[in-house]
């Protein structure tokens, strides 16, 4: 088949003939992946193919460089890793069904021989060539978390009681909502049915949320279930703490909370991947990934506590990004029965509608899916653009789904032919769907394609563990899943900077960006000796002397001795400025190196670039220190001007802020990005790029196909009705929409935009239904001649569209590295004070005490 995955489209299936039941062999379902943006939601019973549709949806997405996130409720999302590219029957057989070979009185070798030639036969009858298989496996990886349990990649609900960004805290109504559905979700997990307003429990922890992010402090389990026994406020309300909830029954939650946290299989909800989506969504190399969150094995309560805390961290996430109106991510869930419901407000429901009210500026696509129709919120789908209408089981999940594609209308201000829509729906089969698309003029009936992933069915816990197994054991994970995901190799995705919060003043570039910065040695101290004085050096009130705080226990605190060193601690902000590639970026600078009795006392080419800042030193030293005798020159103020000039010289010549830059969409990294999340705003910014090309080619050819369509409408126009409609089906067959990439770009929209997809087609067609039919005359201009003119354009656009698909991929490109250097007058030095660093010195060892 062509190559459409570049241009952006899905390929779904083909058009279905509902009076013949057969799909139009050369008519093509095109789905603009731009049209993902405002939402999906699928609907059928068990065996209408909904599951099927919903993988060839995903495979499309990965296919096209956009990642997702997925749930599963069933089991069977995670057949998306059975994509077997050689189709031989030994990948097959481990996976097959063994009940279903026994069926047909097959033995499992023998099944999965068949299997392998139904795949092959299935893919071929489809246009689909295994390279197609190939391709998918090389766009993106695919993952399978299974929260509660060790068989997939752990996941860590530790974050879910983190603040919440700043983004999240700023929005009022944002901010509330994710207080209430982490405690509501909580609460769940205990059994506790907890309403919002007249719960004491859910009011109690939604304060103690509430405190502690409003002032960016993350919670862990622990330090809740210490603040319900503690809480960090007095009143609650105008009512005090103890009247409204009673010390003695918040003891009596915190207990219950305790229990939880101690269960034994309790532990494996605090191991492994952090629920952090930007990682989660991309492989440390910046990858797209198909991240399936598989919770089959889960309680109800544990299902709703998850669904909502992972619904939390995709909003957060979300509204970090900024906004676009090209598909950036999909959030699919399979079997939303429970979590959507029409009345009841479970923690699920409102991230959801959150998502669907708000996703759409941010390119995050929402994607539903259900057997049971009259468990929707309709209401809340009316933001759903797009719906996939399977085979249903009883006339009241009709009646419910016309109301609600009605009501969906309304919202869109379309019309909607209620009887019509009944009567096409009544003619569904297995695979067939209606597809109701608001970017499209009319609806159309589709069937679905063949998956490139072979669908067993709902997987087992042993099964998702022998997919996972090998993938952790190359990152050197432990069965708890503690660890990055597919392709991190054990990278630490996701961690924090291990001392403080100015990781992003270092100097970072490419170099850092592939590996993390090697901490510099401790400048090494002279051992104390004869020369060392017990009392603080005395010296001019001009030298300012400050102290490194002790931050580190010696092993042997009776055995060592505590002794103070002398060093500079040189302050200073660098900024960066290049007008050439629009950076303007100060980074913040703090150096600590020894003062020695050398010829040159102050080398800062020796110095360790320290996290503090003058502010954070102490004003005395511990009681209990001894000093180091201080070289003379350290005792002369002058020293400290001659020591702050060399700062700014070592600064001149040894800083540079090191960028990214992609030759092909000429964009430049932005400082203290990695070269991963680079290559993802990359992916992104070339996706948009692509979706604008393809825009304009939309307006290009849009006005020469209608003009053409115009003047074969004039040569019609003289026909007698009844040879008109005698040529109707042969004009049909000239006309009906097609299946190249310029009839998939046109889609629906109109007649016009049919004509050009199998215009090549319609040149040979249009020729037999004349001879055919001799007599009908023509009138006015050449049909055929007409029609050439329609192929010619058509593989005009053709040409142009390869070009377009020519384009560079942003995860395979070769990025130039872009260095900016400091002007001197833009390096301003704070201060360089003398700093006394704390070491414990035990003999001739000297470890340092600040570190």
């Amino acid at each position: 088949m062509q190559d459409f995955e570049k241009l952006g489209v899905f390929y779904l299936g083909r058009e279905f003939d509902l009076s013949a039941k057969k799909p139009l062999a050369d008519s093509l379902v095109l789905y603009d992946s731009k049209d993902l943006v405002t939402h999906a939601v699928c609907v059928g019973m068990t065996g209408s193919g909904k599951t099927g549709l919903c993988i060839s949806v995903l495979e499309e997405a990965a296919i096209d460089g956009i990642p997702a996130i997925v749930i599963d409720p069933k089991g069977d999302l995670a057949n998306l890793l059975l994509a077997f590219p050689d189709l031989k029957p030994q990948d097959f057989e481990p996976w097959v069904n063994a009940d279903d070979a026994r069926q047909k009185g097959l033995s499992a070798p023998e099944f999965a021989a068949q299997q392998a030639e139904a795949w092959k036969k299935g893919l071929s009858d489809w246009g689909q060539e295994p390279e197609r298989i190939r391709r998918l496996k090389a766009a993106a990886d695919f993952a399978i978390y299974t929260p509660g349990s060790n068989a997939g990649i752990g996941v860590s609900i530790l974050r879910s009681f983190s603040a919440p960004e700043p983004a999240v805290r700023e929005d009022g109504e944002l901010f509330r909502e994710r207080i209430a559905t982490t405690a509501t979700s909580l609460l769940g997990l205990l059994d506790i049915d907890a309403d919002p307003i007249q719960s004491r429990q859910h009011i109690l922890i939604s304060t103690i949320l509430g405190t502690a992010w409003q002032q960016g402090q993350d919670l862990d389990l622990a330090q809740l279930i210490g603040q319900i026994q503690q809480p960090p406020v007095e009143r609650v309300g105008v009512m005090d703490l103890d009247s409204f909830f009673p010390a003695k029954e918040r003891f009596a939650l915190a207990m219950r909370l305790n229990n939880l946290l101690a269960a034994p299989g309790f532990s494996a909800w605090l191991e492994g991947e952090p629920l952090d989506i930007q990682q989660i969504l991309y492989s440390p190399q910046g990858k797209p990934r198909i991240a399936i969150f598989s919770i089959a094995h889960l309680g109800d309560p544990e299902r709703m506590f998850f669904v909502s805390m992972l619904l939390n961290q995709v909003l957060g996430w979300m509204r970090q990004q900024p906004g676009t109106t090209s598909l950036r991510a999909i959030v699919y869930m399979d079997e939303i029965f429970g979590y959507f419901p029409p009345t009841a407000n479970p923690p699920s429901k409102q991230p959801l509608l959150t998502l669907m009210k708000q996703a759409r500026a941010f390119g995050v696509g929402v994607m539903l899916a259900t057997q049971n129709p009259v468990d929707l919120d309709y209401k809340g789908l009316s933001n759903a653009g797009t719906w996939f209408i399977g085979r249903l089981q009883t006339e009241r999940d009709k009646a419910r789904l016309l109301d609600g594609l009605e009501g969906a209308a309304a919202g869109q201000g379309q019309k909607f032919d209620r009887g019509r829509m009944e009567e096409t729906l009544a003619g569904l089969g297995s695979r067939v769907f209606l597809m109701n698309n608001v970017h499209e003029d009319a609806p159309v009936v589709f069937q679905s394609r063949w998956a490139l992933s072979y669908l067993r069915g709902p997987m087992t816990r042993n099964q998702i563990k022998q997919l996972m197994d090998p993938v952790k054991e190359v990152m050197g994970v432990g069965d708890a899943g503690a660890g990055a995901a597919p392709g991190a190799a054990g990278s630490a995705a996701g961690a924090k900077p291990a001392s403080g919060g100015r990781a992003a003043d270092r100097p970072v570039g490419p170099a850092a960006a592939r590996g993390a910065r090697s901490a510099a040695p401790a400048p090494a101290p002279v051992p104390l000796t004869g020369s060392a004085t017990v009392r603080r050096p005395v010296l001019a009130p001009e030298i300012q002397q400050l102290f490194l705080p002790i931050r580190a226990n010696p092993s042997s605190p009776a055995q060592a001795t505590l002794a103070y060193e002398p060093m500079l601690l040189g302050c200073a902000t660098v900024y960066f400025s290049d007008a050439k590639t629009g950076i303007n970026h100060e980074q913040a600078v703090s150096a600590l190196t020894p003062v020695t009795g050398d010829v040159v006392p102050v080398d800062w080419a020796q110095s360790q670039e320290v996290e503090w800042v003058e502010t954070d030193l102490e004003r005395e030293p511990e009681p209990a220190g001894v000093f180091a005798a201080l070289p003379p020159t350290a005792s002369r103020a002058k020293s400290y001007d001659l020591w702050k000039k060399s700062f700014v010289d070592w600064l001149y010549r040894g800083r540079q802020l090191e960028l990214f830059r992609s030759p092909s969409l000429k964009l430049v990294s932005n400082p203290g990005e990695s070269e991963r999340d680079f290559r993802v705003r990359l992916q992104q910014s070339a996706r948009e790029e692509r979706d604008a090309r393809v825009e304009k080619l939309r307006q290009k050819y849009m006005p020469k196909v209608n003009a053409l369509q115009e003047r074969k409408r004039r040569a019609q126009h003289a026909v007698d009705r009844e040879r008109e409609q005698a040529s109707a089906a042969g004009w049909g067959t000239a006309i009906s929409v097609g299946s190249t990439v310029l009839g998939a770009l046109f889609g629906r929209k109109t007649m016009t935009a049919g004509t050009i997809g199998r215009a090549t087609t319609a040149a040979r067609g249009a020729s037999r239904t004349y001879k055919e039919r001799q007599d009908i005359t023509r009138a006015g201009e050449n049909v055929e001649a007409i029609d050439q003119q329609l192929a010619d354009l058509n593989a005009q656009f053709m040409e142009e569209a390869t070009q377009l698909s020519a384009a560079h991929n942003p995860m395979t490109e070769e990025l130039e590295t872009v260095a900016l250097k400091p002007k001197k007058t833009n390096i301003s030095v704070r201060t360089v004070v003398l700093a006394w660093a704390p070491y414990w010195q035990a003999g001739e060892q000297m470890t340092p005490a600040w570190e």
